[in-house]
């Protein structure tokens, strides 16, 4: 059953320090930001996180990384935020980077039920072989590496075991939803935001528009609202531009 919350801030009030979150969006296009706001209105501390990226050093989870509230995270993109890579090579954050496409396939993965699987990305690379620095100390050593993976060979190809990702939470952003938890996203803004409610053991989703169960097309429904446990709506997101690039 999906509960209605009539505000952002009481949909993720018991999420507490320590907690893992699966984050939907991709950039700053369809990300959850007045759940990751209203989280930064609380106290929880020590996160950890799997997104794609962490925001930019304005908007959406790097707000929560400003605030040093965040312990480690799990992401394949992290080119836009300063701030993030000041606190990694400083040693002040874990960072574990994985490929896109697999940090999709584990969260997916994660949320159906499935423990582990084989991919060839990242074959013969350090993303198999070990050795990607998750966190520095603070004179630039590694104080943290990643450790090797097992690599199996299939109709002889090499692939290597990847493990699936589940989190305490899920936070995520609709275009609409209704009562049931059914959810429709807008366009590019899919991206992340499925594969991470169905990672999450509890799933609060952010809707642009709320509907009365029953008043969507199940043919149009891009996740069922068995994956969503908390919805609420906050109305028309403000469009970003990660960015602006003009002549």
């Amino acid at each position: 059953m999906t509960t209605v919350f009539a505000t952002a801030a009481a949909a993720v009030a018991d999420i507490g320090s320590g907690s893992s979150l699966a984050v939907g969006g991709f950039g700053v296009c369809g990300i959850p930001d007045a759940l990751v706001a209203a989280l930064a209105a609380g106290t929880a501390d020590e996160l950890e996180i799997f997104s794609n990226n962490c925001g930019t050093d304005s908007h959406g989870l790097g707000i929560l990384l400003a605030q040093k509230r965040i312990r480690r995270i799990t992401a394949s993109y992290v080119g836009e935020n300063a701030e993030f890579a000041r606190q990694y090579l400083s040693g002040e954050l874990e960072v574990e980077l994985t490929p896109q496409g697999t940090l999709a396939e584990k969260l997916r993965a994660g949320g159906t039920g499935i423990p582990a699987f084989f991919t060839a990305a990242g074959v013969g690379t350090p993303v198999s072989d070990g050795g990607l620095p998750w966190r520095y100390r603070s004179d630039g050593s590694v104080a943290v590496a990643s450790p090797a993976k097992e690599v199996r060979t299939f109709h002889g190809r090499r692939f290597v075991l990847e493990e699936s990702i589940t989190a305490d939470y899920a936070l995520v952003h609709a275009l609409i939803g209704d009562t049931d938890g059914n959810l429709v996203f807008n366009k590019a803004a899919r991206n992340f935001n499925p594969l991470a409610a169905m990672a999450g053991k509890v799933c609060v989703a952010q809707v642009e528009t709320l509907v009365p169960a029953g008043s969507l097309d199940p043919a149009q429904v891009h996740l069922p609202g068995v994956f969503v446990d908390r919805i609420v709506h906050t109305g028309p997101q403000t469009k970003l531009i990660e960015r602006r690039t003009v002549s």
